[in-house]
C-alpha cells in the first residue's frame, strides 16, 4: 500500500489467496507452510466503520457458499477493552493485558487469572477483568450491560458505540442475528489491532478454535508511510480449515477434483480425430486430456481411475467408421457410444449435476 499509495483509488478492496509461512513451531493442523484467503479494505486518512460490518458479512457469504452453516462471528471492539482497563488504572498494561485474555478459550479463566496476578496485575483488579469479560447474553443483553460503563471513559465510550453500529449493520448485509455475537472476550493478540476485532468458531468443534479472524487496524502502513492508511480485514486459514473438516468427516467426497472432467483414448494410429473431439470438448468448457502414451489398455484405465477423472471417452476403428464416441462413466461403469455433439451435450448435463454439491456437506443430528 506504502509503495503503490498514488497507483490506487481508494478505499482500496482487496483479497488474495496465497502461500503463507509460520515463524513459530509448527504442530498438527498448525503447519509451517499453508494457504491463507486475505480480504481488506483500506482507506486514505479515513475509513467508515460500515466496512467492519461488511467484512464479517463477506465471511459468512463465503462459508455459507461453500457449505458451511454451523458457525458463528464473534465480534468485540478493542477499544472497550483499553477503555476498561484504563479505569482500573492499567491503561499501560492494556496490551499485555489482551494477548493473556486472548488465551481464555484454550487456558481458562483460572490460569488466565493466574497469569494477570504474576504479571503485576493486583488481585482485585484481575478479578474485575474477568468479571468484565465474563458478561453474556444476546447481543442486545451483552450491549445493555456495558451500558453501564457507559460515561467513565472516553476511548470506553467510543468502542462502545462502534460496536452497537456494526451490530446493527450486520443485518442488514445479510448476517443473521444466530451467526454473529458479542464476545468480550475476543482481544486478538496481535498489538495493531486498534477497533472492530473478529474471530469466527464452529458451533459443533469449538476445540477446533477460530476458523477466520482479523479486525480494524489504523496504523500499520505506518511501518512504511507517515500517510495514514487505516484498513480492516480478516484472514481464513484455508489449509487449516480444509485439514480440520476432513478430519471431522464434512468434506462433500463426491464432488469431483480431479484435474481432467474426461480422459479421451485414441485407440487408433492416427491421433487427429481424439485431438479433435478433445479440441472440441475444451471448447465447450470441459476440461479434457488425450492420453496418447503407448502403453496397454489396462494401464490407460487405470490412470484414469487413479485420477478419478468421471469420464472416458474412446475413439477406435469402430468408431470412427461410424461417426460416433464411446463414452464410458467411470463411477457406474455403463457405457454408451454417442455422436461427438451428443457426447459433449450429455457429458455436460452429467457434469453439471455432479458439480451441484457444495465442498462442504455438514453432518446432520444423530447421523454418524
Amino acid at each position: 500500500m506504502a509503495l503503490h499509495y498514488n497507483d490506487l483509488a481508494f478505499p482500496f478492496r482487496r483479497y488474495q489467496i496465497g502461500k503463507v509461512y509460520r515463524g513459530e513451531r509448527a504442530q498438527r493442523g498448525r503447519f509451517r507452510e499453508f494457504y491463507q484467503c486475505d480480504i481488506d479494505v483500506i482507506g486514505d486518512g479515513k475509513l467508515d466503520i460500515s466496512n467492519e460490518a461488511e467484512i464479517p458479512a463477506i465471511i459468512y457469504q463465503a462459508f455459507t457458499s461453500l457449505g458451511l452453516e454451523r458457525f458463528r462471528i464473534r465480534v468485540n471492539n478493542r477499544k472497550l477493552l483499553t477503555g476498561f482497563y484504563t479505569m482500573l488504572g492499567l491503561a499501560e498494561q492494556s496490551g499485555e493485558i489482551m494477548r493473556t485474555v486472548d488465551k481464555l478459550d484454550k487456558i481458562g479463566a483460572e490460569k488466565v487469572q493466574a497469569l494477570l496476578t504474576e504479571g503485576g496485575i493486583p488481585q482485585e483488579a484481575a478479578g474485575e477483568i474477568l468479571r468484565f469479560i465474563a458478561i453474556t447474553g444476546d447481543n442486545a443483553a451483552v450491549l445493555s450491560a456495558l451500558e453501564g460503563y457507559r460515561g467513565r471513559d472516553p476511548i470506553f465510550d467510543e468502542g462502545l458505540e462502534e460496536l452497537a453500529l456494526v451490530t446493527k449493520l450486520l443485518p442488514a448485509f445479510g448476517v443473521p442475528e444466530d451467526h454473529f455475537a458479542v464476545d468480550l472476550t475476543i482481544a486478538r493478540g496481535l498489538d495493531y489491532y486498534t477497533g472492530t476485532v473478529y474471530e469466527t468458531v464452529m458451533l459443533d468443534h469449538p476445540e477446533i478454535g477460530s476458523i477466520c479472524s482479523g479486525g480494524r487496524y489504523d496504523d500499520l502502513a505506518g511501518y512504511y508511510t507517515d500517510k495514514k492508511l487505516p484498513g480492516v480485514g480478516i484472514s481464513i486459514g484455508l489449509t487449516r480449515l480444509f485439514y480440520v473438516l476432513g478430519e471431522q468427516g464434512y468434506l462433500n467426497a463426491e464432488l469431483p477434483t480431479a484435474p481432467a472432467q474426461v480422459l479421451v483414448l485414441p485407440m487408433t494410429t492416427d491421433l487427429q480425430p481424439a485431438i479433435a473431439f478433445a479440441t472440441r470438448l475444451r471448447q465447450a468448457g470441459i476440461r479434457t486430456q488425450v492420453y496418447a502414451e503407448q502403453k496397454k489398455f489396462k494401464a490407460k484405465m487405470g490412470y484414469a481411475d487413479k485420477l478419478g477423472i468421471p469420464y472416458v471417452a474412446f475413439l477406435g476403428e469402430d468408431e470412427l467408421a461410424q461417426g460416433v464416441v464411446a463414452v464410458k462413466d467411470m463411477a457406474t461403469g455403463t457405457q454408451e457410444s454417442l455422436t461427438p455433439e451428443e457426447a459433449t451435450q450429455r457429458i455436460q448435463t452429467a457434469l453439471a449435476e455432479r458439480n451441484g454439491g457444495k465442498p462442504i456437506r455438514e453432518k446432520k443430528e444423530g447421523a454418524e
